[in-house]
């Protein structure tokens, strides 16, 4: 009888590893797919800027501008955020 549940434990133990092995394989593959849509992506923003520098140069002024505008709303959002604690601490 002991031998059975042996057995069975180590049956249990085998399915177990199998479907943890199958949950990784399954993360890694999917992994890999995002891996390669985004070097796929690369390579064809890579083939549309040498195909018109200018499109590089814009890209640039635009994140460019896109980081001013980041660094300026976040300021805001930091003077904002003083404001408000100020009016809460005040008495009334």
């Amino acid at each position: 009888m002991a031998k059975c549940e042996t057995y069975e434990r180590n049956y249990d133990n085998i399915v177990k590893q199998l479907e943890d092995l199958n949950r990784d394989l399954e993360k890694l593959l999917e992994d890999m797919e995002k891996l390669s849509v985004q070097a796929t992506w690369m390579a064809y923003d890579m083939v549309v800027m040498r195909a018109n520098p200018e499109l590089a140069n814009s890209m640039r002024r635009l994140e460019d501008a896109f980081l001013t505008c980041k660094e300026e709303m976040e300021r805001n959002w930091q003077e904002m955020l003083k404001e408000t604690k100020g009016a809460e601490q005040r008495p009334e």
